[in-house]
């Protein structure tokens, strides 16, 4: 009964140690993303186009590392000094925001930055499904994301109290982030010890032939069901614009991004925990129609609170799918196989997103902010019934 009752306790605490990296890093990001679509528009004049291609061109580079560095680390059998570097990578480009005189730096930044996190993540990801027990799988994946959900939460109320302290003052809040970076970098060289079925063995190159075939249709299809859904859910830079066209004060901006991570943060965990009992394709198809109304109700919104509403439904969408999405990618791949399993999802889920973004963008501009979300949700219904067909 108590073991069924509390799964907290049955997670190793290397695991828990992950999650605080992760929510400092998100501190340390989140503080410069929040406010980034506004520093690029309101202070450098950047287009819709211009922000949706920079974000897309930053997050699916993240993503297209990540198939390297996930490899790289089944083949040597080792996860922690790819993390380690893409976390220190992470946390060092972060002056170059502050600095930044044009768009064409901003975007240098992005990319560095995001080269760390693709390093990092596929890595810290097989980690993760490492060290957690099968049985708790989901519910591991669920508490990393949760509290890396509360990294951001708490990065834009830091910006918020920030721009408000030094009126709007986005350089003197981008200097302040790297102080988080830098911590979260110390706790994993120190505090996270690599698993010993993965010191010392050497592998065959992961990415050959014959390895990649032992990648089964199960893996594939769950690859193919993450670019869709990359494809339905574009960059969240988005809903920071969709915010100010709202009304809502430049400074006080982030918090709409707190609210929907709030809600992410509280449900991954759940939602993670509920994916260890529950039919996998059933909670994908609800996280799909959640996003439906989340894009129906941000079309819609032309006041703060119909805002509000939807981005609130956007994260509990992220929420139900993305640590879903990671177990499922755990579960259908080969132990000595999951860094690169991570790191190809990822590849084809960049591609997803560079497109997603840069239409998102050319909608907005040409057509308006509500077509953008109509858009979005005229997709999601379509990949949720390509979901249902799906024996």
């Amino acid at each position: 009964m108590a073991r069924d009752a509390s799964p907290l306790t049955r997670l190793p605490t290397g695991v828990w140690v992950l999650g605080f990296v992760s929510l400092l890093m998100d501190i340390s990001s989140e503080m410069i993303h929040s406010l980034l679509p506004l520093f690029m528009v309101g202070t450098l004049g950047a287009s819709a186009v211009a922000v949706g291609l920079i974000e897309g061109l930053a997050e699916s580079t993240a993503l297209v590392v990540k198939v390297f560095s996930g490899a790289l680390s089944d083949y040597l059998g080792k996860r922690k000094g790819l993390a380690v570097f893409g976390y220190a990578l992470g946390a060092l480009t972060k002056p170059l925001f502050a600095v930044a005189p044009t768009t064409g730096v901003v975007l240098a930044a992005r990319l560095l930055d995001r080269v760390g996190k693709g390093v990092r993540g596929a890595p810290r990801d097989a980690l993760v499904a490492d060290l957690a027990p099968a049985a708790v799988r989901g519910a591991a994946f669920g508490l990393r994301q949760s509290l890396d959900t509360v990294g951001a939460v708490l990065g834009p109320l830091l910006a918020v109290g920030l721009m408000l302290w030094w009126a709007n003052d986005f350089r003197a809040v981008f200097w302040v982030a790297v102080i988080p970076g830098l911590l979260a970098v110390a706790l994993l060289q120190w505090g996270v010890d690599e698993p010993a079925r993965h010191v010392g063995e050497k592998r065959t190159n992961p990415i050959r032939r014959e390895n990649l075939r032992r990648l089964g249709g199960a893996y594939w299809w769950v690859v193919a069901v993450g670019a869709v859904f990359t494809l339905a859910r574009f960059s969240e830079a988005f809903l920071v614009l969709r915010a100010e066209q709202s009304g809502i004060a430049v400074a006080l901006v982030p918090l709409v991004m707190v609210a929907m991570n709030v809600v992410y943060a509280a449900s991954a965990y759940p939602f993670g925990q509920l994916s260890d009992r529950m039919n996998h394709k059933v909670l994908l198809a609800l996280g799909l129609l959640v996003l439906i109304a989340a894009d129906v109700v941000l079309a819609l919104g032309g006041h703060w609170t119909t805002v509000l509403a939807g981005v609130a439904l956007w994260g509990i969408h992220m929420g139900m799918t993305q640590g879903l999405l990671a177990t499922m990618v755990a579960d259908t791949a080969p132990a000595e196989l999951r860094g690169t399993a991570f790191g190809v999802f990822n590849l084809v889920s960049g591609f997803a997103m560079l497109v997603a973004s840069v239409v998102a963008g050319l909608l907005w501009d040409r057509l308006g902010a509500s077509f953008t979300f109509y858009a979005g949700a005229a997709f999601s219904a379509l990949a949720l019934l390509g979901l249902l067909k799906k024996p």
